[in-house]
C-alpha cells in the first residue's frame, strides 16, 4: 500500500465508483449488507455508500468479520504483502507473455530471467488467470492475428507467422479451434485495406468527455524533437522494440466509420461456420482513437497498444474525477494525465525539465535524441530519430553527456546514473511497481528530488494521486509561495490530485505551466 493514500472515506468511495485499477491493493472495501469484502475493481454493481467501510488491508477486514469476494479474490490484489505479491507478480508474467517472450523463448527461460522458479511461474498464472501460460499467449497471438486478418492485407501464411505459429497448419487449427471460423472466412466481408498501405489501423475506446486537444497542447509544448510531432489533430512518433523499428500515428476516430473500424471483436458465440452472415452489432456512438502501427512494427502490436493507453490515459473515468474535484474541472471537461510512452524517455525529460522552463526542457531533450538518438526512416518530415534506450544511455560519459547538450555535468551524472539503474533493473519504471517504492528509489539519486519523483510517478507510474507539489507553476495557479501550504491544500483533491495538477497547469499561459 502507498503510505501517501489516506483511508477518506469520501476518497475511498469515489475511487470504488472509478473502478479504477490504480487503487488495486490500495485499499478494500468491506460491505455490511452482505458481510464480503472486495478490490476497487470489483466488477459487481458499487454499493451504497452507507454500507461500505473500507480497511487498508485485507486482514484487516477480515478481522472485523468479512469474508473475501469470489469474483474479485482480494487475496491476488497487488501489494506489499507476501499473499499479495501473486497478483503483482502474475501481472508482470502477463506482460512479458504479451510482449512475445513465449514465441520464441520457453516458460524456463522466462522464469529465469524474472528469478523466479518454472513451478512457481506456472502457479501464478493459473492462480489469476485460470490458464496456463502457453494458452495466455496462445490467446495473444490469436488476437494479434485477427486484427491483422480484418485490417491488413497481408496474406495469412505471413500473419501466421507475424502472431507467432510456427506452422500455417497450427495456425489454422488453433484458429478454427477457438473461434469456430477459419481466418479465410473472418476475411470475408471485412473493411478492406488500401493494397499499399503499409501500416496496420486499431482503435482504442474511452469513456467521454476526452479534452483531446488539451492533452495535445500538452505533449506539443514537451515533444522530444526528431521522435516526436504534432500535426495538426494527430500525434505521431518513432517507435523500436526487440522486434522492429518503425512509427505510430494516433488521433481521434471518425464516429461515422468507427462502427466498422471495431468489427475486430467477433465473438464465436454468435458466429458459426455454417452461417453467411456477420454477427450483428448493437448500434451504440463509439467513442475512440485510431491507431496506425507501420508494418515494420506488426509483432509489437499489443505493447504498442498498451503504451498508447498510457499516454492518452484512455482507462480514465472522466465523469467520477470531474465530479470529485468540482469547480477546479468544471472549465476542462474531459481533461487527461498525460502518461509516457517511453518510461525512461520521460524521466530523462523530467530531469532535463529541473529549474528550467518548458520550452527549455524541450530544447534540450531535443539536443539529447539528435546527439544519442538512433536514425530511423519515416514517411514524415522531421520525424527520423529513435529516443535513446537506458543501456544506450549508461554507456555514455557525463562529461560528453554535458558538453553536448548543454547542462551542468552534475545533471548529466544524473541521467547516466538513472540509465545504469534501469539498464540492469535496480529501477523498474513500470505500473506493476509500487509507486512509493519507486518514488524512494528514484530520491536515492544524487540530482532528483520530491518534484523529479512526483512528476515521474504521475506520467510513468500512472499514479493518480501524484503531485509535485514544489512545482513553481502549482503555485502560481494556487496563488500560494509556500509548497507546503500548497501540499496541504491539496488534500481535498485525493486521489486524484495528479489530475488536480493538470487542471492547475491548464490554468496558466503555455509558457507558465509546470512540467
Amino acid at each position: 500500500m502507498i503510505e501517501g493514500m489516506q483511508l477518506d472515506f469520501d476518497t475511498c468511495y469515489q475511487a470504488l465508483q472509478a473502478h479504477d485499477a490504480r487503487f488495486d491493493g490500495v485499499f478494500f472495501v468491506a460491505v455490511k449488507s452482505t458481510k464480503i469484502y472486495c478490490r476497487p475493481i470489483c466488477p459487481v454493481k458499487v454499493p451504497m455508500s452507507k454500507n461500505c467501510t473500507f480497511y487498508s488491508t485485507a486482514a484487516a477486514a477480515e478481522q472485523a468479520g468479512y469474508r473475501p469476494c469470489l469474483r474479485c479474490r482480494p487475496e491476488l490484489a497487488p501489494g506489499n504483502a507476501k499473499v499479495d505479491a501473486v497478483g503483482r507478480l502474475a501481472s508482470i508474467v502477463a506482460q512479458h507473455i504479451e510482449d512475445g517472450a513465449l514465441t520464441e523463448g520457453s516458460v524456463a527461460t522466462l522464469a529465469e530471467e524474472l528469478g523466479i522458479s518454472e513451478r512457481h511461474l506456472r502457479r501464478v498464472i493459473q492462480s489469476e488467470y485460470g490458464v496456463s501460460p502457453l494458452e495466455l499467449a496462445q490467446t495473444s497471438r490469436l488476437l494479434q492475428a485477427k486484427r491483422l486478418l480484418t485490417d491488413t492485407n497481408l496474406p495469412i501464411t505471413e500473419v501466421a507467422f507475424i502472431s507467432g505459429f510456427s506452422s500455417v497448419r497450427r495456425f489454422n487449427s488453433v484458429f478454427h479451434d477457438t473461434y469456430n471460423l477459419s481466418p479465410s472466412q473472418l476475411r470475408k466481408g471485412r473493411r478492406q485495406a488500401a493494397p499499399d498501405q503499409d501500416f496496420v489501423e486499431y482503435t482504442l475506446g474511452y469513456r467521454p468527455p476526452f479534452a483531446w486537444k488539451s492533452i495535445l497542447q500538452f505533449l506539443a509544448l514537451r515533444t522530444a524533437g526528431g521522435a516526436e510531432l504534432i500535426d495538426e489533430d494527430r500525434y505521431i512518433r518513432t517507435v523500436s522494440t526487440p522486434k522492429g523499428k518503425g512509427w505510430i500515428e494516433v488521433f481521434l476516430t471518425d464516429p461515422t466509420k468507427a462502427a466498422a473500424a471495431n468489427l475486430v471483436g467477433i465473438n464465436p458465440k454468435q458466429t458459426s461456420s455454417k452461417s453467411k452472415r456477420p454477427a450483428k452489432h448493437p448500434k451504440s456512438k463509439e467513442y475512440s482513437v485510431t491507431v496506425r502501427i507501420s508494418l515494420s512494427l506488426a509483432r509489437s502490436m499489443l505493447p504498442i497498444l498498451r503504451n498508447v493507453r498510457q499516454l492518452f490515459d484512455l482507462d480514465a473515468n472522466p465523469a467520477v474525477i470531474a465530479k470529485h474535484l468540482g469547480l477546479l474541472a468544471e472549465p476542462r471537461p474531459g481533461l487527461r494525465v498525460p502518461g509516457a510512452f517511453d518510461n525512461f524517455e520521460l524521466i530523462v525529460r523530467a530531469i532535463l525539465g529541473q529549474q528550467v522552463s518548458v520550452k527549455g526542457a524541450t530544447t534540450l531533450m531535443t539536443r539529447y535524441v539528435t546527439e544519442y538518438g538512433e536514425k530511423v526512416e519515416t514517411p514524415f518530415a522531421g520525424l527520423s530519430r529513435i529516443t535513446p534506450s537506458a543501456a544506450r544511455i549508461a554507456t555514455v560519459e557525463p562529461a560528453d553527456l554535458a558538453t553536448k547538450i548543454g547542462i551542468p555535468l552534475k545533471r548529466a551524472e544524473t541521467i547516466v546514473a538513472v540509465a545504469k539503474s534501469v539498464a540492469n533493473r535496480t529501477l523498474v519504471l513500470d505500473q506493476i511497481t509500487d509507486a512509493q517504492v519507486v518514488i524512494d528509489k528514484l530520491q536515492e539519486t544524487p540530482g532528483i528530488g520530491p518534484w523529479t519523483a512526483q512528476y515521474v510517478a504521475m506520467r510513468a507510474l500512472r499514479w493518480p494521486d501524484a503531485f509535485p507539489h514544489g512545482d513553481l507553476g502549482l503555485r502560481k495557479a494556487m496563488k500560494e509561495t509556500n509548497s507546503v501550504k500548497l501540499l496541504a491544500a491539496s488534500e481535498s483533491w485525493r486521489p486524484w490530485r495528479a489530475y488536480a495538477a493538470m487542471h492547475l497547469w491548464h490554468s496558466l499561459p503555455a509558457a507558465a505551466q509546470g512540467g
